[in-house]
């Protein structure tokens, strides 16, 4: 009998889900921002999606995170914030103020984090 080539018979199937988690936290600004550079809003000062006081704003998944800020219901540019996550009564969203603008009284800031939870499953036949 002559020589073989013997190879195995595989096949494999993929699925992705990427289950997203989005929240979102409310703060109201107080009174007029004018003639300052930066905005500290520290996780208590924000509500969540019901209305309750925020303990801990979430922690950003490596690589599968994002989070917006939106001021007076328009996105604004991400250079322009910096998100701190923390444990209970700690954490924060740092905005900075550009010179010339300013933030009247009862304006509308929202935070809102998107994390990802990938979920890989591969099946395999031989």
């Amino acid at each position: 009998m002559g020589l073989k080539i013997i190879k195995l018979s595989v096949s494999s199937d993929t699925k992705i889900a990427t289950s997203p988690t989005v929240t979102r936290f409310f703060y109201e600004v107080p009174e007029p921002l004018s003639q300052i550079t930066a905005l500290k809003i520290d996780a208590t000062h924000f509500l969540d999606d019901t209305g309750r006081s925020v303990e801990s704003l979430p922690s950003l998944n490596l690589n599968n995170s994002y989070f917006n800020v939106y001021i007076n219901g328009v996105l604004q540019m991400d250079d322009n914030f910096a998100y701190t996550a923390g444990e209970e009564g700690i954490g924060n969203l740092l905005i900075s103020i550009p010179e010339g603008t300013e933030i009247a009284a009862g304006t509308p800031i929202i935070l809102e984090v998107i994390n990802f939870n990938p979920t890989l499953k591969t099946t395999f036949e031989t």
